[in-house]
């Protein structure tokens, strides 16, 4: 029979793990762990190929792009949160999501302190790359062409990004 003293320590340890992760589910139905405790910005390459589908390590970790039209992100309509496939940090809600015609899931705005931005020159003009700010994984291209409030399109490789509906 286990006693009071291993129940508490069991209980004390199993809590402990419950409060460093979190879980979110892939599209496939697929149920994804994050761990808390991971120092996401400094994985090595061969980590994240282990992590990662090759199309997602691709645009995450090489800064690549999907094709258009690829994603079924792009026509998903339910409310809820897209988050980065890397880490799971949350980005973008259903709420901030439009259809740009572009081809790629677009976005107005940002959940708050969830991206980075650097300049991009790699196709011989000046953009504005945006990654995950925890795991500093590529998610797409920010542009000044989008609607109102902000007047800004996150234009998103739909596989850099996961939905976990509401």
């Amino acid at each position: 029979m286990i006693g009071r003293r291993e129940f508490t320590l069991a209980f004390g340890a199993a809590s402990l793990v419950a409060c460093t992760q979190s879980y979110a589910q892939k599209p496939s139905g697929e149920t994804i762990m994050t761990d808390a405790n991971i120092d996401w910005a400094n994985l090595s390459s061969s980590d994240w190929e282990q992590r990662l589908t090759e199309m997602e390590f691709y645009v995450l970790r090489k800064e690549g792009t999907e094709r258009p039209g690829s994603s079924p992100l792009n026509a998903e309509k339910r409310a809820g949160t897209f988050v980065c496939a890397g880490c799971a940090l949350p980005l973008f809600t259903s709420e901030m999501k439009y259809e740009s015609g572009t081809g790629w899931p677009s976005f107005f705005t940002t959940i708050d302190g969830a991206v980075g931005t650097k300049e991009d020159r790699k196709l011989f003009m000046k953009r504005t790359e945006y990654h995950c700010a925890r795991c500093g994984g590529h998610q797409g291209h920010v542009f000044t062409d989008g609607p109102r409030p902000t007047g800004l399109r996150y234009c998103n490789n739909g596989v850099a990004l996961d939905f976990i509906p509401a």
